[in-house]
């Protein structure tokens, strides 16, 4: 208790500490997902075409990575009571600057900026929060907490916000951000004392050329994914250009971090087979996860559900990820074995994926999708967490932060392919099908006629002239058409994504030394990145 006492004031409850802490966290972590909580809205706004939305995302994400090496040095060296001060007003400010704004490339500096002030933000509260877990697996509860909540922004950011973008403009969502700071910001500043909560480093030897390599290669790697298809990839010289940028910046950095004393990232943490296969599973993960998100554009595309309905119904999912959470940090804390707890999590992924592709369908009701949605965001918690501890556990404690700061990294790479990919497959599946449900659509169909006739005499039915409706029956053929194509699409990519969790599985079966890496991180904690 004495450095509960050093920390906070001594009349301060610990319950209130601990809310204190979730509520300056709460709002950092939806910054995440603010770009993209409505794409439909933010590029109508902005302007600018989904590929824009998606990568502002992906910018913000890589300043945070790359800045993650350098924060600990400003965490270390300010008071922390200062050094919050400091990072929570420039965020308002950066903020403010993104509600104020129309412009996209403005946009795009200003969620560059936000992710370096966030990792500030996120190391303090995370510092904060696994300081008040004193038990003797305070650390793998407070893993299990970070990253539950790490699982839960993108739904959870979207139900909050899906209201305001029904009555208000896309930017009014930056504005409740900053309401959002005060009240933990205020309680935090109001109960903290002026203390240092680790070792003080001078500021000096400051590796900013590692940072001005690294972040903007990962720049170049998210214009590359998010783009490269929209410029069909290496017929277009810019996507060309980005890739040599990559591989120039890329191959400097690594060759900086091997002769460097204090290197961003220890390549030694590579030479471990637990990191590499941990790092693998990591990054399938998140294609996995990634996958998700054609779920809920098959509730708005084909089945029509508003954002508001949507996110209510993905609150089920929510529901799975605390669930799957919650299991599995018992399962490490009772030490069960690893193979036990990701054979599980990977089945259920299976389940879902295997269950939605019979779901998908052109008409359904929403209490069928609310089992699946649990049993996704059950497998999703119970897996995460475990991986995380096993690839910072499977390296010497001297390089375990390089190896946070290395899982940060694939986290940003693979959740960027995800979203590459998933642009790849909608344009070619949907394409695919789409013609070749056309061909089979031709004045030669003898349905075709009635099928006509049946649009024709809905629009009628609804008070339009008979020629009116004439015209538009085509439309609405069409219209038919292209949820078919979605859903086939929909239905080819989760059998890719279900092919991809067997194989998984099949790998965690056949690597026993899994079980034989004993999970210890009563010295570490996450890095600061909240994605």
């Amino acid at each position: 208790m004495g450095q509960s006492k050093q920390i906070f004031r001594s009349w301060v409850p610990e319950w209130l500490i601990r809310l204190t802490i979730l509520l300056v966290l709460f709002p950092t972590v939806m910054l995440f997902a603010l770009s993209t909580a409505n794409v439909n809205a933010a590029t109508g706004f902005y302007g600018a075409e989904p590929q824009d939305i998606q990568f502002s995302m992906l910018v913000y994400y890589a300043s945070l990575v790359a800045f993650t090496p350098l924060e600990k040095r400003f965490f270390s060296r300010i008071s922390t009571k200062e050094y919050f001060l400091l990072c929570l007003v420039l965020q308002v400010i950066v903020t403010y600057f993104c509600y104020h704004t129309r412009e996209i490339s403005v946009l795009f500096i200003c969620r560059f900026l936000q992710g370096i002030l966030n990792c500030g933000v996120t190391s303090i509260c995370l510092t904060l929060l696994f300081s008040r877990l004193q038990s003797e697996h305070a650390r793998e509860t407070g893993y299990a907490i970070f990253y539950g909540m790490i699982l839960c922004s993108g739904s959870l950011t979207s139900l909050v916000t899906a209201p305001l973008v029904d009555d208000f403009e896309y930017n009014v969502l930056y504005k409740m951000v900053i309401y959002a700071f005060v009240p933990g910001a205020v309680l935090l500043l109001l109960l903290m004392n002026k203390v240092h909560l680790v070792r003080r480093m001078p500021l000096y030897q400051l590796d900013w050329t590692s940072f001005f390599l690294y972040a903007p290669m990962l720049i170049l790697l998210g214009y590359v994914m998010i783009y490269g298809q929209q410029y069909y990839w290496l017929e277009d010289p810019r996507i060309v250009w980005c890739i040599a940028g990559i591989i120039f910046l890329g191959a400097t950095f690594v060759v900086r971090q091997v002769y460097s004393k204090r290197p961003f990232i220890n390549m030694d943490v590579f030479k471990s087979r637990g990191f590499l296969f941990g790092i693998l599973l990591l990054g399938c993960l998140y294609l996995i996860r990634g996958s998700f998100n054609v779920t809920t554009s098959f509730f708005s595309t084909v089945l029509g559900m508003d954002p508001l309905h949507t996110y209510e119904l993905l609150s089920y999912n929510l529901v799975g990820i605390l669930i799957g959470a919650t299991i599995a940090a018992r399962l490490v804390i009772k030490k069960r074995p690893l193979q036990f707890i990701w054979l599980v999590g990977f089945f259920l992924l299976l389940v879902f994926h295997s269950s939605m592709y019979f779901l998908f369908t052109s008409e359904a009701d929403q209490s069928t999708f609310i089992l699946p949605l649990i049993i996704q965001g059950w497998g999703a918690g119970m897996l995460l967490t475990p991986i995380v501890l096993f690839i910072i556990s499977s390296v010497p404690e001297s390089i375990s932060v390089s190896a946070s700061t290395a899982g940060v990294f694939i986290r940003f790479t693979f959740f960027g392919m995800s979203t590459a990919l998933i642009n790849y497959f909608s344009l070619y599946y949907t394409k695919t099908h789409a013609m070749r449900l056309s061909d089979r659509i031709s004045k030669a169909d003898n349905g075709l006629a009635e099928r006509l006739h049946t649009y024709q005499s809905a629009l009628q039915g609804r008070g339009l002239l008979a020629d009116q409706a004439a015209k538009l029956a085509p439309g609405l053929l069409d219209k038919a058409v292209q949820k078919q194509a979605f859903l086939k699409y929909a239905m080819d990519y989760y059998e890719l994504v279900a092919i991809l969790i067997l194989i998984l599985m099949l790998l965690i079966v056949m690597a026993p030394y899994i079980n034989r890496t004993t999970i210890n991180v009563k010295a570490k904690q996450p890095a600061a990145a909240t994605v």
